[in-house]
């Protein structure tokens, strides 16, 4: 068997370039401010700091 590629992680996955200016891709946390990125799991986003989670509701 083939050994899969890993995804390569890092800090700069998470900002996109545009001109000369930085733009983060996740949202950050409502309590701790633009210091702490929230995670994005597959129904909710989670603050890594406080812990802090937002689920998402489906539409139907």
């Amino acid at each position: 068997m083939a050994k899969e590629a890993k995804k390569k992680k890092g800090r700069w996955n998470l900002y996109s370039i545009s001109g000369d200016k930085a733009e983060r891709k996740n949202k950050t946390c409502p309590k701790c401010g633009q210091g702490a990125f929230m995670a994005k799991h597959a129904n909710r986003w989670t603050c890594g700091t406080c812990r802090y989670t937002v689920f998402e509701t489906q539409s139907k």
